[in-house]
């Protein structure tokens, strides 16, 4: 264990794991609560066309991926979750917008071949191979959206909960959801580098999903969710250095056997009752 942080390209990737632990944990925590999941899994696939147009105009892709993330956030906010016709509006714009989004990524693609082993990395994750520059981005991101989350936290729980009730009293609840999709799109942005966007939802919805089960009271649920989300990083990576194993299998793997668990829990509580 005293080796696992000789390399400083292990030194990144638990400064850069952490940050984005915490931070997932607190966003995927609302995620759940508010049943955004497709929506934190479309952000993560709207990233992929993200980061092919940044290689594509020869930037960072890690900038193109927080353009197309924030981006689609904002069609997706704009449109609301009110219903139409028996069907929430919100459903339409993510589908819609997923859709366009691959279709792009396609086109991007092709026109970066060359590229390919870059664009892959967004796929699948690449946190071994974090550079100081990534880890300055992380930072200031996760401070960023950490703040924007202390700041709604209390009326963006009231607006999950009832939303009906806290528009009635003055809750913003429209501009609330826009400004949480904005910070959940940041979120995703520099999650892929973790887990990639195929494994998203190892720190955006598994934490939070297992936390929920555990409790309702939101103060410790947002608290075991960052909990967990920290402890799969850290013990994915250090698995991972000892191992040949991927990334992120590791964290998803843990993450599922953690829900699993906490799911067999509440049901074994319920069966005693």
């Amino acid at each position: 264990m005293a080796g696992l942080f000789e390399f400083h390209f292990m030194q990144n990737a638990f400064i850069a794991g952490t940050l984005v632990a915490l931070l997932a944990g607190v966003a995927g925590y609302f995620v759940v609560l508010r049943g955004q999941s497709f929506v934190a899994h479309t952000l993560s696939q709207v990233g992929f066309p993200g980061a092919a147009a940044g290689a594509l105009l020869h930037v960072s892709p890690v900038f193109g991926l927080i353009a197309f993330c924030v981006a689609a956030a904002v069609g997706i906010g704009w449109r609301g979750r009110e219903v139409e016709a028996g069907d929430r509006v919100e459903s339409a714009a993510v589908g819609s917008i997923l859709a366009f989004s691959l279709g792009l990524g396609l086109v991007f693609f092709r026109l970066v071949a060359g590229s390919a082993q870059e664009i892959y990395s967004f796929l699948f994750g690449s946190i071994l191979g974090i550079a100081d520059t990534d880890v300055v981005i992380t930072f200031g991101v996760a401070v960023l959206c950490g703040l924007a989350l202390v700041l709604i936290g209390r009326p963006l729980v009231f607006a999950s909960v009832d939303p009906d009730v806290a528009e009635a009293r003055g809750v913003p609840v429209r501009l609330l959801s826009i400004g949480f999709l904005v910070v959940l799109a940041l979120s995703v942005a520099i999650t892929v580098q973790i887990v990639g966007t195929l494994l998203i939802y190892a720190l955006l919805v598994a934490p939070a999903a297992t936390a929920l089960q555990l409790t309702a009271q939101p103060r410790l649920g947002v608290a075991l969710s960052v909990l967990l989300s920290v402890v799969f990083t850290w013990t994915g990576l250090t698995l991972a250095y000892f191992t040949d194993l991927p990334v992120g299998f590791l964290i998803t793997s843990l993450a599922f056997a953690a829900y699993l668990a906490s799911r067999g829990a509440r049901a074994a509580r319920a069966a005693l009752a």
